[in-house]
């Protein structure tokens, strides 16, 4: 069966859609035929990928909040979902300082409620909780970690994290492993990509300062990441969703990030990216150092997909540089007012296109 035959007419429940992950998933999934429903907040940034795509206008978009487990269940009854994608989170280390209670309450509870949801309403056959790279007890070290490494996390964020991959294995154990419902979980290392506005991210800050030509301050110019475009880790949902469907043996957690060449530092980012702008429209962009103070954030993190490759089949299909590459061409395409629809499915179109 090939993709486009499974999700279409597939009707798919999208937590999360009106994020920056969410609307580029959400704009994949139309593209493959699927009936997508979404359920979310309203859109975290001005401007935002979810408004700037028109995506209200191509999937079933509800406003809720997945810490109210009446409105989770209400929109579970509403689209009754055969696949669920769980992506809503409070998704940044330093908020999760201002504000432990509310990131708890997200990721955790929100968590379990779309497990509970999907255990009261039949019909769920693949549901992906989406958690993160951070979920791991990160011990700085140089190996890069795996699927049965322990759980854990320093900050708020990454420590609910952990706790939500608990979670979703003891739902999968004493709900769903006897069931039609199959439970699995993602742990995606940093996204990057076109159109994302999020406020306190490296890529986000760096195209700001480029598109308004204001030097940039970084927090830790060392700090080193599994860095990898928002397509690569949307591809491994997907082909862990399509495994799901037809077999039990694809549930528990899975890795999804780069080759281990392109773990690169933060100043890594950030010369390769100015590069690449001041290349194609001469204009430079100055950055330094912020000294803080600021909150802990791990130093040194990578992942190991080895089971994804060899369970999945699926691999890197964009190396580090061409990844910010397409990253500065869309800014420049959406900052000349080509459609903002246009761009994301013109470079889903050419990920597709590229050899795994």
């Amino acid at each position: 069966m090939t993709r486009e035959t499974f999700w279409r007419g597939r009707r798919v429940l999208v937590t999360g859609h009106t994020g920056f992950k969410g609307s580029w998933l959400c704009l994949w999934l139309r593209r493959l035929g699927a009936e997508v429903t979404g359920f979310a907040l309203e859109p975290p940034s001005t401007p935002n990928l979810f408004e700037a795509a028109d995506l209200a206008s191509d999937i079933d978009s509800i406003h809720g909040d997945v810490r109210d487990f009446e409105a989770v269940t209400g929109v579970f009854e509403r689209s009754s979902p055969e696949i669920v994608l769980h992506l809503a989170a409070q998704s940044l280390v330093r908020p999760s300082y201002d504000d432990p209670v509310a990131t708890y309450a997200t990721n955790v509870m929100g968590t379990v409620h779309v497990l509970e949801a999907a255990r009261r309403v039949p019909g769920v056959r693949a549901l992906l909780v989406v958690t993160s790279d951070k979920c791991y007890e990160n011990r700085e070290w140089l190996w890069p970690y795996r699927e049965n490494e322990a759980l854990g996390g320093h900050d708020p964020y990454s420590s609910s994290k952990g706790c939500a991959e608990l979670v979703t294995t003891a739902f999968h154990r004493s709900f769903f492993a006897d069931s039609q419902t199959r439970v699995a979980s993602a742990r995606a290392g940093n996204v990057v990509g076109g159109g994302d506005w999020a406020v306190d991210r490296l890529i986000p800050d760096l195209v700001r300062g480029m598109v308004a030509g204001e030097p940039i301050h970084i927090r830790n110019p060392g700090a080193v990441r599994p860095w990898q475009h928002v397509l690569e880790a949307l591809e491994g949902y997907l082909a862990l969703v399509e495994r799901l469907w037809d077999s039990g043996d694809f549930t528990g957690g899975w890795n999804f990030g780069p080759r281990q060449d392109d773990a690169r530092s933060v100043a890594w980012i950030v010369e390769r990216l100015i590069g690449r702008w001041h290349g194609l429209t001469g204009e430079t962009l100055p950055w330094s150092r912020d000294g803080g103070p600021h909150p802990h954030e791990a130093g040194l993190l990578r992942l190991d997909t080895t089971k994804a490759r060899e369970g999945l089949g699926w691999r890197p299909r964009l190396n580090l540089g061409t990844c910010l590459d397409w990253i500065v061409d869309w800014t420049l395409a959406y900052r000349d007012g080509r459609p903002v629809k246009d761009l994301c499915l013109e470079q889903i179109q050419r990920f597709e296109e590229l050899a795994p």
